[in-house]
Order: C-alpha cells, then sequence, then structure tokens
C-alpha cells in the first residue's frame, strides 16, 4: 500500500506538472469569467446561457484534461523505460496501475472541482439580462492572474513547478472567492443548492473518463488511447439514442443492452436542462449517480490491472 500511495501522489503532481493541464485550466477559468459579457443583451435568458456554458466548459475541459494527462504521463513511461525501472524494484504491477489510476483521477478532479467553482463565481457575476457585477468580474480576473503569479514567485524563488503550484493558488482562491459570494453577495436567481448538485454530477463523468484513459493508456500509445477515449466519449453521448430503445429481435435487445450497459453515458451526469426549468435535482439521484460512476470505475480498473499483468512493460521502448 505504501507504493500505491507514493506513485499516486508522484503521478498527482506528475499530471499538475504538464503544461497541457496548466493551458486548459487557465483557458477555461476565463472562458468561464468571460460568459456573463459574452451573454449580455440575450432577454432574460442570461443567466440560463452563463450555467450551460460554464458547465459544458467544466465537463469537456477536464474530460480533455483527463485523456491528455493519462495519455503523456503512462504512454510516455511506458515508452522511455520507466516502467521498467519501478517494476525492477519490490512494486507489483496491480500497485503501478492503481496508483496511476488514483494520481490522474485526484489531478482531474481537482481540475473539475477548481472550474466549479468559477462557474458559481460566474453565476453571481451575471446579475441580469442588462448588467453584471463589474467589480466581481474584474476580482475574478485578477484572482486568476494572481494564482499564475503566485506560480512565477515560488517557480522563481524555491524552483518549484510553475504548473503545479498555479494550479493549487488558483483552486483556493477560486473556493475562497465562491465562499465570499455566497456570503456576502445577493443570491441569483437560481437554487444554489441544484446549481451546487449538478455541479457535483460532473466529478463522477472525470472519475469515470480518468480511469478509462489509464487503462487505454496502459495498453496502447498516445494516438490510439485519444481516439478510443474520443469514441467513447461520442457515443456516451447518444447512447440512450442508439441502444436505449425498444429492440424487438431478443438477439439484437440483448446486445443492445449489452452495449448500452458497457458503454458510460453521459447524459446521467449533465442536469443543465434541469436546471434551465428549474427543476428540483433529487438528493438520491446524485447518490446514484455517483454509485453508478464508482462500479464501473472500479469494472475498469480491475480489466486495466489483469491486462497489464501480461503486458510486456519493454515492448514499446524506444531505442
Amino acid at each position: 500500500m505504501l507504493h500505491l500511495y507514493r506513485i499516486a501522489v508522484n503521478s498527482f503532481r506528475e499530471a499538475l506538472r504538464e503544461p497541457v493541464y496548466f493551458l486548459m485550466l487557465f483557458g477555461a477559468l476565463l472562458l468561464i469569467g468571460h460568459y456573463p459579457w459574452m451573454t449580455l443583451f440575450v432577454f432574460r435568458e442570461q443567466l440560463k446561457l452563463v450555467v450551460d456554458s460554464a458547465m459544458a466548459t467544466t465537463m469537456l475541459f477536464s474530460l480533455a484534461v483527463c485523456v491528455l494527462c493519462a495519455t503523456s504521463t503512462v504512454s510516455r513511461e511506458m515508452r522511455n523505460g520507466t516502467v521498467l525501472l519501478l517494476l525492477s524494484k519490490p512494486i507489483t504491477r496491480w500497485s503501478f496501475i492503481l496508483g496511476k489510476i488514483c494520481g490522474i483521477v485526484a489531478a482531474s478532479l481537482l481540475f473539475c472541482w477548481t472550474c466549479s467553482c468559477a462557474s458559481v463565481i460566474s453565476v453571481y457575476v451575471a446579475v441580469d439580462q442588462f448588467r453584471m457585477e463589474t467589480g466581481l468580474y474584474f476580482a475574478f480576473v485578477g484572482l486568476v492572474f494572481l494564482a499564475c503569479i503566485a506560480g512565477m514567485v515560488l517557480n522563481y524563488l524555491k524552483g518549484c513547478s510553475f504548473s503545479e503550484y498555479s494550479a493549487y493558488a488558483g483552486a483556493i482562491l477560486m473556493f475562497g472567492m465562491t465562499v465570499f459570494c455566497w456570503k456576502f453577495q445577493p443570491h441569483p436567481e437560481l437554487s444554489l443548492m441544484d446549481l451546487g448538485k449538478a455541479l457535483i454530477l460532473l466529478s463522477p463523468a472525470v472519475l469515470i473518463m480518468a480511469v478509462m484513459a489509464v487503462g487505454f493508456a496502459s495498453r496502447f500509445d498516445v494516438v490510439p488511447s485519444m481516439c478510443l477515449c474520443t469514441l467513447f466519449f461520442f457515443l456516451g453521448l447518444i447512447s440512450s439514442y442508439l441502444f436505449g430503445g425498444k429492440v424487438e429481435d431478443p438477439a439484437l435487445a440483448a446486445l443492445s443492452s449489452l452495449l448500452y450497459a458497457a458503454i458510460p453515458n453521459w447524459q446521467f451526469f449533465w442536469m443543465a436542462d434541469a436546471l434551465a426549468v428549474n427543476r428540483n435535482i433529487p438528493g438520491y439521484y446524485v447518490w446514484w449517480a455517483i454509485g453508478y460512476a464508482v462500479i464501473y470505475s472500479v469494472v475498469i480498473a480491475v480489466w486495466a490491472v489483469v491486462f497489464f499483468q501480461n503486458r510486456e512493460a519493454a515492448g514499446t521502448r524506444e531505442n
């Protein structure tokens, strides 16, 4: 277990040190922060557009970070022979792959958490269709750049990773500003409880994609892993349409049910439509979705461990 913990921590920090992680986080935060500006003068639809856009940005960028970090870290270690060095020590294959999964999942959930906090702040900035809280907006943008400055200072003074510590600072500052808005700002015309549940439901989707990305990356190179993750993402978006309908043929019905269970349905975690019509999101549904994601992730993790047992670790090493 100690080896698993150390591999998980190293994988987490390595994912945060990837330049693509910082670029995606910086871009997502700026996009979310500017949505109130982009949705002015839309005749009573500003809040809906801000919520939809912020949640879509959070989900898509988080899923992309899962795939990019998993493929870049795991596949790179498979190519350059780092896996051989680790497995030559008293480290089992299952602890290696599970440690990688835990590290990538933690980094992806931190990304999703930071963007979710930014989404709540963006909702507070969007007052109505004709004006916005400019003070909150400039404070939000200032905190994003302050996180970058904190990373630069720590990198210059102590040699710390700029990307890693900028991500830490961004998460802390976004959470602090979210608490400030909740305590001292007028609440928007939206149920914050339901908004919180909708944002929480994005995390199980990120969990599934992170575990899936690590599983594919442990078996395939970068490009095939990214293609498979992209394929599963698009199939999951239309899973209900392709496999969720009634089929009269028993054989096709069984195949359709199997595919419907095997492909993750991302619509289970997308509650922006419920927020648009002010529909309450039941608490039991949140727990049901989390349970579904955990069971699905455990199955994928077991598959990744089993198939990694007979993987030739030196098979993709470059000469």
